[in-house]
């Protein structure tokens, strides 16, 4: 069967690239071409950046996004501000074969996954499958990745597995976040967005400075704050939920002593403290309802602290660069949450987990014989969690507490190598070194004699579990790329590659079970082998990428979640290395300038995973059978499609308007891995406009964000009668109207 898939999704290819021609042949027309991105600007307003010559980081090194061999989507800052973006999760829907989802809801846990390789739970030990990398720091926990995107410069996803070059966790994919910098002249900005649609209004103020103080020293100042005063309606209390208070200051120094070398030196301090989570009991309420009812309205807590430093020196050897990036995260959280969703006092569960984690990576890269492109580095990751879990059940009566603390060491060494066989055919090799120690120090959720809590005090009796292992792995890529021309009015290349990449083995800090019934761990690492080929095309009047690939996944690690008796907590979680999976898939995205004020832009992504070999019982029925293999991977969408449009127009000599409006479409969505829990397709409408006026000072938007009003589940969990009974699915906010003033200057 999948032999058979394969053969289609090659099919799919050939006439993607047929397609692709097709579209080439239309160049020539009245569209201007890529020039400058100045010149872009001016002709289309907002919209000409869809066209402009992008510039990406992807393999670490700056280059066009159409002649990097990889599947790419590249979110510039202009994007990002007339998308309305305000968070990664609000680009859940944005891209094929990609959901960034929030499992919690509201900023908390970051259940991300590309391909259909991602992740199904909140529990603070297990690594993502889609690494998250802040200015070039890898964020390794699924809590602290919900970035706000004010003053970013861009956006990267990457599709598919990225070890070479980013190393472990990165199965999935990756995401590059770039902020801002300061410019060579005054830049003053500020922006204020208030949005409505349900029981109360959530308001944005945004605010930034920065520009030289000297011929070597720039210094940028960034204020953020959200002020959410809850969207939702708890059904018990009547009241409005959903309460937000979000504060962050950004600050980055840039220092270019010579010519040859700049340092850039970030600080991020950021704070939030909310309602809990709008968790749905689909016992008593409609899985395609907002409507929820909760006794136990609970809080998140959060604060951070992130340090970056990063050294630029550019070497006469391969006329090359080394740079060395430093980076620091100290984060301390805490929650309380109301998983029997009810109004009785059956399960309510708080958490703490501080952390704090420090990396360094030092690289070169350097061109040889003007035809051989080496990159080379080292790269140390460190982190520290104590993570504590109490369970409150019957009001109090019972209480369960849990927990552990973790300790991970990481060292990769890394080689990737293009080389020009030709003008017109680059060939690719390169792997990935990494030693990974991990120690667990866990107490299980047996009976303690009193209360204690292993993140603050008081301390809970002696560890009944400690554990040590170690990995090692290699992360090999092979490809290659022919580039079919090249020219102002048409650039094109076919690639294709062999990648490996492998996911971090570990321990389960959330262990329920005692130790004669379930260890924490260790479970086994997770590998993933893909082959992938792409087409990218380029013309004077639009742009056209498509790929196919291949997934063999071996190993795969799973957090099983289920149901369980009072004394066990009410909730059980399992961590196991669960089956193997093959998968295929294929995806297209592009865009065309109908006139040159009207674009046309839209993307198609189908991805169908299935498992091969079953290795522990997904449905929990009692044997490994042909049941389980029929079942669908959790977070694996089969459809991911979008068609949208942005127009510029005139107004009256004196003003710019650009409207755009996009239909999104993502397939139902598992949860869990026994298929029980699930979110509705999601069908989402976008729209808005922007005016601004001809000096460009001020500019005003409007926009309205999933206008039919669709219901996403985050997570799913199924209680047992004992304990309320039902479900836990927390909801994400639904329809949603805004509008935005910015103000910018510059001199």
């Amino acid at each position: 069967m999948i032999k058979r898939k394969f053969q289609s999704a090659i099919k799919e290819f050939l006439c993607l690239f047929l397609a692709g021609m097709l579209l080439a042949s239309l160049g020539g027309g009245d569209a201007v071409a890529q020039e400058d991105d100045a010149t872009v600007q001016d002709v289309f307003g907002i919209s000409g950046v869809l066209l402009k010559k992008i510039t990406v980081t992807a393999r670490k090194r700056e280059e066009l996004i159409q002649n990097v061999p990889l599947a790419i989507t590249h979110f510039s800052s202009e994007k990002i501000e007339a998308l309305k973006v305000n968070d990664l999760e609000s680009l859940a829907v944005s891209m094929p074969n990609v959901a960034l989802d929030d499992s919690i809801s509201g900023m908390a846990i970051a259940n991300f996954s590309i391909r259909g390789v991602g992740i199904n739970n909140s529990i603070a030990s297990v690594d993502p499958t889609v690494g998250v990398f802040v200015d070039g720091v890898y964020l390794g926990q699924t809590t602290i990745v919900l970035f706000d995107t004010f003053d970013v410069e861009s956006i990267e996803v990457l599709r598919g597995p990225q070890g070479t070059l980013f190393g472990r966790n990165v199965t999935g994919g990756a995401i590059l976040v770039n902020t801002k910098k300061p410019g060579d002249a005054l830049e003053i900005s500020a922006r204020t967005s208030f949005e409505g649609g349900g029981e109360s209004l959530n308001s944005y103020y945004m605010a930034t400075v920065g520009g030289p103080v000297s011929d070597t020293v720039g210094v940028k100042i960034t204020a953020y704050t959200n002020q959410d005063n809850g969207w939702f309606k708890n059904l018990h209390t009547g009241k409005a939920f959903g309460d937000n208070d979000t504060r962050m200051v950004r600050s980055v120094v840039t220092w270019d002593p010579t010519d040859d070398v700049s340092l850039v030196l970030r600080y991020r301090y950021e704070t939030s403290n909310s309602d809990g989570t709008a968790g749905q009991n689909q016992r008593d309420f409609d899985i395609n309802s907002h409507d929820f009812s909760i006794d136990e309205e609970g809080f998140r807590e959060h604060r951070n602290h992130f340090f970056s430093a990063r050294v630029d020196w550019g070497v006469d050897f391969g006329d090359g660069t080394i740079t060395n990036i430093f980076g620091f995260y100290d984060a301390d959280g805490s929650a309380l949450i109301d998983v029997d969703s009810s109004p009785q006092s059956a399960l309510h569960i708080q958490g703490w987990t501080p952390y704090r984690q420090w990396s360094n990576e030092l690289r070169y890269a350097g061109r040889f014989f003007e035809s051989l492109h080496a990159t080379t580095g080292f790269y140390y990751f460190t982190n520290e969690i104590s993570y504590h879990d109490r369970r409150y059940l019957f009001g109090g009566n019972f209480i369960q507490d849990l927990g552990g603390n973790y300790y991970v060491d990481t060292l990769g060494v890394f080689l990737s190598f293009d080389y020009d066989l030709t003008d017109r055919i680059m060939l690719t090799a390169g792997t990935r070194y990494s030693y990974e120690k991990r120690k667990a120090e866990t107490v299980s959720g047996t009976p303690k004699p009193a209360p204690c809590n292993v993140a603050t005090g008081p301390a809970c009796p002696p560890f009944d579990f400690t554990d040590e292992e170690t990995w090692n792995s290699w992360s090999p890529k092979l490809g290659a790329a022919y580039y079919l021309g090249g020219g102002e009015s048409f650039e094109a290349n076919v690639y294709g590659h062999w990648t490996r990449g492998y996911r971090s083995g570990g321990y389960n800090l959330r262990n329920t079970n005692a130790l004669d019934v379930e260890l924490p761990g260790p479970y086994d690492e997770e590998k993933i082998d893909t082959f992938e080929a792409g087409l990218k095309i380029s013309t004077n009047i639009g742009i056209l990428n498509g790929a196919v690939f291949y997934n063999m996944i071996d190993d795969v690690q799973r957090v099983i979640t289920s149901s369980a008796p009072a004394a066990l907590g009410g909730i059980a979680e399992e961590i196991h290395n669960t089956a193997d999976v093959e998968a295929f898939g294929f995806e297209v995205d592009g865009l065309i300038a109908v006139t040159d004020q009207l674009f046309l832009l839209g993307f198609v992504g189908y991805v169908d995973p299935e498992y091969t070999k079953i290795k522990y019982d997904l449905n929990r029925d009692g044997t490994l059978d042909e049941k389980d293999l029929a079942l669908e991977l959790p977070r694996a969408a089969k459809w991911t499609w979008s068609l949208g449009a942005t127009h510029d127009a005139g107004l009256a000599n004196w003003a710019k308007i650009t409207s755009r409006v996009a239909y999104s479409f993502r397939d139902n969505l598992y949860l869990t891995d026994d298929n029980k829990g699930y979110t509705p397709a999601q069908k989402i409408l976008d729209a808005g406009i922007d005016i601004t006026p001809m000096d460009g000072g001020f500019s005003i938007g409007f926009y309205g964000k999933n206008l039919f009003d669709k219901v996403k589940h985050g997570s799913y969990v199924e209680l047992l009668p004992e304990v309320g009974g039902g479900s836990f699915a927390p909801i994400s906010r639904g329809r949603t109207f805004g509008v935005q003033l910015t103000y910018r200057h510059r001199s």
